[in-house]
């Protein structure tokens, strides 16, 4: 497939995570107002979208808690600029296996498997104009540990985010993910044209090679929109990489803690740094009214 270059590029800012990263920077938020405070200052670094997940904030350890959602897309907005919200449904899909000779004896502290409905109240309660569908099963990093997306789960999930009028964002980390994104559309589980994220350099998916990357772009159909992210050190090069691929891009702090060797990151840095990798090659960098514009999203108030 000829590249063709994106010339209006929407910069998503994935803020927080749900990664054991919570005690390798100072940088990354925890309670609900740092999640939201850093959310915004990245919408004013220039970020279009704000995907979040929610932390404990004593702890830090990744959470569900719908108190800790609503009071960061309060936050966001009563805040004074404009940016889309996103947020995680990827939380309760968590499947971390006991010993290789005891598989079923589960981990009860690292399993967190519930049903479609509980995956999404967060959603349903928030009712942000995006939020993530993570589409399929795969071992992920950890020895034991299974992200565990059915496709019944799957159907399930995309039929109640459908119905509430919030555009899934498609997580593919892989290219069967692709495969069934198509499908979960074909069955009208999802609207066309769709929006999908291409999650390059998770272990153990897709690798963060160019000619993976490629294979998985020439798998998004024609009339979707895409953007992609690397982990890591990559992270900037696959800013250049998904602009001049088609697509849009990601950074943040969900993905990479680092602005440069020995220096951690901001979220609004790493935003800023992708704006002016954007804008150095010739795409102009757009903003969220015209993001609801291109991809059909509703901004809708949250249930009383």
């Amino acid at each position: 497939m000829p590249l063709s270059m994106n010339r209006d590029v929407f910069i998503t800012c994935a803020v927080t995570g749900s990664g054991g990263t919570q005690d390798r920077s100072p940088h990354v938020p925890r309670s609900p107002e740092q999640i939201a405070d850093s959310a915004i200052a990245a919408a004013k670094a220039g970020a279009a979208i704000v995907h979040c997940h929610v932390r404990d904030p004593e702890t830090g350890a990744p959470s569900r808690d719908l108190a800790y959602y609503r009071e960061v897309t309060d936050r966001i907005r009563d805040a004074d600029v404009d940016v889309v919200l996103n947020l995680t449904a990827g939380m309760g899909g968590d499947m971390v296996f006991g010993p290789t000779e005891n598989p079923m004896a589960l981990n009860q502290d690292g399993t967190d498997m519930v049903g479609a409905t509980e995956r999404v109240a967060h959603v349903a309660d928030c009712l942000p104009e995006i939020c993530t569908l993570d589409c399929g099963t795969m071992n992920f990093a950890e020895a034991d540990y299974v992200m565990t997306n059915t496709p019944g789960m799957l159907t399930a999930m995309g039929r109640m985010m459908t119905a509430l009028g919030v555009k899934p964002e498609i997580e593919a980390f892989d290219t069967g993910h692709l495969w069934y994104a198509k499908q979960l559309v074909k069955d009208g589980v999802l609207d066309s044209p769709a929006l999908v994220q291409l999650c390059m350099g998770v272990p153990w998916g897709a690798p963060d090679d160019l000619n993976t990357f490629m294979a998985m772009v020439n798998n998004v159909p024609d009339d979707w929109t895409f953007s992609a992210f690397g982990l890591g050190r990559n992270q900037m090069a696959y800013v250049a990489a998904s602009v001049l691929a088609g697509g849009n891009v990601r950074v943040g702090l969900e993905d990479n803690l680092w602005l440069g060797k020995g220096e951690l990151a901001q979220n609004w840095q790493l935003v800023e740094r992708a704006g002016s990798i954007v804008e150095n090659m010739g795409a102009r960098v757009i903003g969220a009214a015209e993001v609801r514009e291109k991809l059909g999203l509703v901004k809708q108030a949250p249930r009383a």
